[in-house]
């Protein structure tokens, strides 16, 4: 018999999970799940890092190489990866997908998913014809109005300016080359001069 109060069976006292209960299976295999995401995520960390120590760097200068931004995804996955164990281990577990603010019998939207995948496609199609700003120009707007923006003008603008951003750290204090394109040839002179 249940007590009204707590609801757990006889005296009122939690009887410990069994491999029967229904209620202890979300959370087991909620445990794997954390595991695997975890377990990738380190695979993931170590191809990184196995990656970036086969990048070649010839000379040795002072500017920041390319080997920077693989040691440094390398090693935010392999620390994440870390961070997850630990959170499983304290009994910390990621809600499971009922428990979020999303409805879980939506289906795909596939018109979206086609306009987003037409977008990555232009974008990679015109990075050599009009340049990389551009180009990312086109796909950050491109994906905005595709996911429901309204003023899909303001994230051209916004795509533009970050691509602008990337291509002059890139092109100018990392030495690597993103196209220019045609319309942004005169940058080409203050790339040469931030390489020193």
């Amino acid at each position: 018999m249940s007590s009204p109060s707590t609801g757990v069976p006889g005296n009122g006292q939690a009887h410990p999970a069994t491999g029967n209960d229904p209620v202890a299976a979300p959370a087991a295999r909620s445990k794997l799940g954390e595991y695997i995401f975890a377990a990738l995520a380190l695979a993931l960390g170590i191809f990184v890092f196995a990656g970036a120590f086969a990048i070649r760097v010839p000379g040795a200068g002072t500017q920041v190489g390319p080997r920077v931004f693989p040691f440094l995804v390398g090693t935010i996955l392999v620390v994440s990866a870390a961070m997850v164990v630990v959170d499983v281990f304290r009994g910390k577990l990621a809600d499971l997908e009922e428990g979020e603010d999303i409805d879980s019998t939506a289906k795909t939207d596939w018109i979206t998913l086609a306009k987003i995948t037409a977008f990555v496609v232009a974008h990679i199609a015109l990075i050599e014809v009009i340049g990389w700003p551009f180009a990312a120009a086109v796909l950050f707007g491109g994906v905005a109005w595709s996911l429901g923006a309204k003023r899909w003008w303001m994230a051209l603008i916004i795509g533009l300016v970050l691509g602008l951003i990337i291509f002059v750290l890139f092109g100018g204090l990392l030495g690597l080359s993103l196209p220019s394109g045609p319309l942004l040839t005169w940058l080409n002179p203050l790339l040469a001069t931030l390489r020193g």
